[in-house]
Order: C-alpha cells, then sequence, then structure tokens
C-alpha cells in the first residue's frame, strides 16, 4: 500500500488509515489483534483511535486505545504506527455540554498516553468543537504539549472550516503550529441532516475550503456502513428490511444513482465497488486518508487495496457531478 506525506509534518502515513472504533467491543482482542497485524503486512501504519472508542457499552472504558497499547507493546513495535487518538469528547449521557477546556485537554491526553503505553502521540485529535471556546487558547494548550513533547503534530475533528480557517489564522501570525488535519464524516454518499449538532458532515461549502487550502482530510464513516461495498443492490434498498437497516437512511434517489454508477465503474475498472469508493475520496487535489473500519480480513485485504487504486478522471468526475 502506498503512503504519502502529510503536508508540514514529518509524517508519511498510508494512504488508508485503519479504525478501531470496535477494537476490544465487538472485535476481540484476539481479533483486533490480528487485524493490525495484517494491515502491517499489507503495508499499513496508520491508526486511528479514541479515548472514548469503546465507552457507549458497559464496563471497561477505553478499550480501543488499551487495545491497541497492549499489542504495540507486545509486538514492539511503537516506531512504525503513526499513531492518531482523539480527546476533549462530551461525556456521552450529556453531549450538549462541550469539554474542550485546558483542564479537559489536559485530563484526556494524560489518559490517552497511558492506555496507549506511550510517550507521545504523532497526530492528536480535538474530538468535537465548543464555538463559545476562542481559537487562542486551544492553540496554546495544544502548543505546550508539543513543546513538552506528548503530541507531535494535531488536528481537529468535526471542525467547521470557518472555526478551522480562525485557528489557523491564529497559529500563522502567532508561528505557532496549527492543525495539520481535519477529520470529518465523508464519503461517496450524500448524507441528509443529522440529528447531532455536533458533527460536521463534508459537503460543497467545506468541500471548497479543502481545495483551496489543501489541509489534509481524514475522513470518517469513508465507507458508508458499507453502502457501496458490493453488499447491496438496487433492488434490495426499495424499502427498508432486515437486511438493509444499516444503509437505510442512506437511500435517496442520489446515492442510488451512485450506487448504479458505482457497480458500472468497478466493473469497467475490475475493481470492487468498495476500491472505488475509496479511490473517489483519494483522488482529490487535497491529501486525503480515508479511515476504514474493518472487521473481517477480507473487508481489510479490499481496503488495503483501494490504497493502490488510481481513479481515472472520467471515473472521478462522473461520481462527482451525480445530483
Amino acid at each position: 500500500m502506498k503512503v504519502r506525506h502529510l503536508p508540514g509534518t514529518e509524517l508519511f502515513p498510508s494512504v488508508i488509515c485503519l479504525g478501531t472504533s470496535s477494537f476490544g467491543e465487538t472485535i476481540t482482542r484476539d481479533g483486533s489483534f490480528a487485524l493490525m497485524d495484517r494491515f502491517l503486512d499489507h503495508g499499513g501504519s496508520f491508526l486511528d483511535t479514541a479515548k472514548v472508542y469503546s465507552d457507549w457499552v458497559p464496563g471497561e472504558l477505553s478499550r480501543s486505545e488499551k487495545v491497541i497499547g497492549q499489542w504495540m507493546k507486545e509486538r514492539n513495535n511503537r516506531s512504525q504506527i503513526i499513531l492518531a487518538t482523539k480527546g476533549a469528547h462530551p461525556e456521552l449521557d450529556t453531549m450538549h455540554i462541550p469539554r474542550l477546556s485546558k483542564e479537559d485537554i489536559a485530563h484526556d491526553l494524560e489518559q490517552s498516553l497511558r492506555n496507549l503505553q506511550t510517550d507521545y502521540i504523532d497526530l492528536y485529535w480535538l474530538h468535537r468543537d465548543d464555538p463559545q471556546q476562542p481559537v487562542e487558547g486551544i492553540i496554546d494548550a495544544l502548543n505546550e504539549y508539543v513543546h513538552q513533547g506528548k503530541i507531535r503534530y494535531f488536528g481537529c475533528s468535526n471542525w467547521s472550516s470557518e472555526r478551522i480557517d480562525a485557528a489557523q489564522q491564529y497559529a500563522s501570525q502567532q508561528g505557532l503550529q496549527g492543525f495539520a488535519a481535519s477529520q470529518i464524516k465523508w464519503s461517496l454518499a450524500t448524507y441528509r441532516p443529522g440529528n447531532d449538532p455536533t458533527m460536521i458532515t463534508m459537503n460543497e461549502r467545506e468541500l471548497a475550503y479543502y481545495e483551496r487550502t489543501g489541509l489534509p482530510v481524514i475522513p470518517y464513516n469513508a465507507q458508508a456502513n458499507g453502502f457501496f461495498s458490493g453488499r447491496y443492490t438496487s433492488e434490495m434498498l426499495q424499502e427498508p428490511t432486515a437486511d438493509n437497516k444499516k444503509v437505510w437512511k442512506l437511500c435517496s434517489e442520489n446515492n442510488l444513482h451512485k450506487l448504479k454508477a458505482v457497480k458500472a465503474i468497478a466493473e469497467r475498472l475490475q475493481l470492487t465497488m468498495s476500491q472505488v469508493a475509496l479511490g473517489y475520496l483519494l483522488a482529490h487535489s487535497f491529501p486525503v486518508f480515508p479511515i476504514s473500519g474493518c472487521k473481517t480480513a477480507a473487508q481489510l485485504d479490499d481496503s488495503c487495496a483501494a490504497g493502490d487504486v488510481v481513479l481515472d478522471r472520467d471515473a472521478f468526475e462522473e461520481l462527482r457531478n451525480i445530483d
């Protein structure tokens, strides 16, 4: 699998990032270890987790981070990994109350370092934004942790382009490190407005910002819950059923047109449908490192193969221009 430079950093991550939100939860410790081993065998190096991952089920907290920490310790491979984790997420039962103070960031970062059994994080994400918090204090706090060596670079997750731009301008004016990348909900699918105001989804306005600035994007939900995996056909998505409930909310006329187009392009280019959908993200003019949340070895193999896909311009434009 290809690697690509993350501009403004010394990082060269694999172009596919392995999502780990299910590690230690629906994927067992041994299963998680096997997937990470296989990811490295494919040339993968980029892991994405979060302090809050797995906390939505009862029991031990931060299981994803802890499993990754155990794996890196047992394999003695920390130096091979570009490790990204997220903090400053609201408490799950009070999502309307932000946690983006300097104290919140410090608490979560220190906990993540312990969970991951490491002295530093390569790319530390702020998991949510609080528009009431001035960007100046946030950037100052993150730069303190860079100077302390606890994080190498930092990014923002679920921040609007307006807030990102304000933070970047302040960092530039002060000669400080700014956001190295943005993590946003983005796939080939078109999403209906959600009911979680703390989440930011790619749209034309946001996309124009990334195209203008070149800020890298590490999109989550990059595979649209498997909508373009090849498992679903248009005929299977005419009405809600037990088999399609995971993707039913994506069954708009626009997305069904995209599904047919992906199938046709996959057949023409001799690719899988997942590889076309991920290849579409990779074909943008700014750096994109899609997060793939694989649960099986076959899914992992398919996603890693997408890291070598170069979608031709005709296919890219066809998918981008579907109304």
